[in-house]
């Protein structure tokens, strides 16, 4: 039996089950599941059957994943604890198989020689695994995992900045660079979104994050749709606590001239700039010069040309009557903008994966037409989405808000951003 409140990832052997290791919950689920959870799907497989996804009677999901049909990843969501959606699940799945080519690269999972040497260097990816576990329910408003668009923070001042990034990476001898505050993609240089994939952005910004306790790092990394199979270094470098810097390169510069020469050259003017950073991420992700309504309640904007993303919600009304009733809690917040995008672009708006699970296409079928907006109210709080060319928003309201003012109040929002910040 699934026990309440369990997150549990589960990486096997493809064709042998072989355990390799077992990350999430601290109680670790038996090795009787575990070996349930794999042979029914080896049975499935035997009969011509592929097993995706189940869910039991009491709320727990299970997604199953072969990935070069070489390691099967498993995610096992009990009910209980926050709601976990069948596409959370099999994204996990996908950022996790990308975290591991990251680090230890294609061929070394493709092609298993040693099982026992394999588990050994698995551990490498734990750290970056367990983070990707936590942002399943993440307090900080991290949303890459889900939509696998880069989490972005839009400053109000960028060209100094930028043009000091792009002078950075060039003379490190590389046109990959970024700039990270607390784990978000403040800039990048043009290459570093037209060149990499949006789910190569998303777990580089979680291995640099990953890293936030050295001063300096030089670091292998397979890129798992560019290079999966040869790697280049990834140096990074702490500017200030929670502002890190790092490129892509070849084998020049040095870890000693970058950090010596380079970063003193290019950043030591500055700090302010950078601690100007520092306290806007302490209020928002939004530049202080956008300014929206204070009965929203969280949002989710996402470029789709750039495949960026901002995550906006407040910790406090600005601008509140007295009546007005409290924010629900951040975490609830997010939870809710989180359940909102996956039913949004499972039944409603076009996605890569929208066709997570045999319901969603069922109900897309019946459409005769591609829907742009969709609104949804439910007891805590309304929720309206909206599609364009370029991109999609997803806004949390309050229940004050009157349902047919919905659209006004998100496509405000949408403006009030985009002429703000060209987002």
């Amino acid at each position: 039996m699934l026990q309440a409140e369990t997150l549990q990832l589960l990486c096997l052997t493809a064709t042998s089950g072989v355990p390799l290791f077992s990350r999430g919950s601290a109680k670790q689920l038996p090795f009787s599941i575990i070996g349930s959870l794999n042979g029914v799907h080896m049975f499935g497989a035997g009969h011509g059957a592929q097993l995706m996804s189940c869910e039991t009677d009491r709320g727990s999901r299970v997604v199953w994943g072969v990935f070069q049909e070489s390691l099967m990843l498993i995610a096992v969501s009990g009910g209980g604890g926050p709601a976990i959606s069948e596409l959370q699940l099999r994204r996990l799945l996908e950022n996790v198989w990308n975290c591991m080519v990251l680090v230890l690269g294609q061929d070394e999972l493709a092609n298993i020689r040693n099982v026992e040497r394999l588990k050994r260097e698995l551990r490498s990816c734990f750290r970056l695994i367990d983070m990707l576990l936590e942002r399943v329910s993440d307090e900080q408003g991290f949303m890459g995992d889900l939509t696998q668009c880069a989490d972005c923070m839009l400053l109000s001042h960028a060209g100094l900045l930028q043009e000091a990034l792009d002078s950075f990476a060039q003379a490190a001898e590389s046109e990959f660079g970024c700039l990270l505050v607390h784990g978000r993609v403040a800039l990048a240089t043009e290459k570093w979104w037209s060149r990499l994939t949006s789910q190569e952005v998303v777990v580089l910004s979680v291995l640099v994050h990953s890293l936030s306790g050295a001063s300096s790092c030089d670091y292998p990394v397979f890129l798992p749709q560019g290079s999966p199979t040869v790697a280049i270094r990834l140096l990074s470098f702490q500017l200030l606590p929670g502002v890190h810097v790092c490129v892509l390169c070849g084998p020049k510069p040095s870890l000693y001239k970058a950090e010596n020469e380079l970063i003193g050259r290019f950043w030591s003017t500055f700090v302010e700039n950078l601690r100007s950073c520092l306290e806007q991420a302490k209020h928002s992700t939004l530049p202080p010069s956008v300014s929206l309504r204070w009965d929203i309640q969280a949002l989710l904007l996402i470029n789709r040309e750039s495949r960026r993303a901002v995550t906006f919600c407040p910790r406090v009304r600005s601008g509140a009557p007295s009546e007005a009733t409290p924010l629900l809690s951040s975490a609830r917040r997010l939870e809710l903008l989180r359940l909102f995008y996956t039913f949004a672009v499972t039944r409603y708006f076009i996605c890569q994966e929208a066709s997570a699970s045999t319901t969603s296409e069922d109900f897309s079928k019946g459409l005769t037409h591609v829907p742009v907006q969709c609104y949804l109210v439910t007891d805590e709080c309304k929720c309206y989405g909206l599609q364009s060319s370029q991109h999609q928003l997803f806004v949390l309201m309050d229940l004050s808000v009157p349902t047919f003012a919905l659209r006004t109040v998100a496509t405000q929002a949408l403006s009030a951003i985009t002429a703000a910040t060209g987002f």
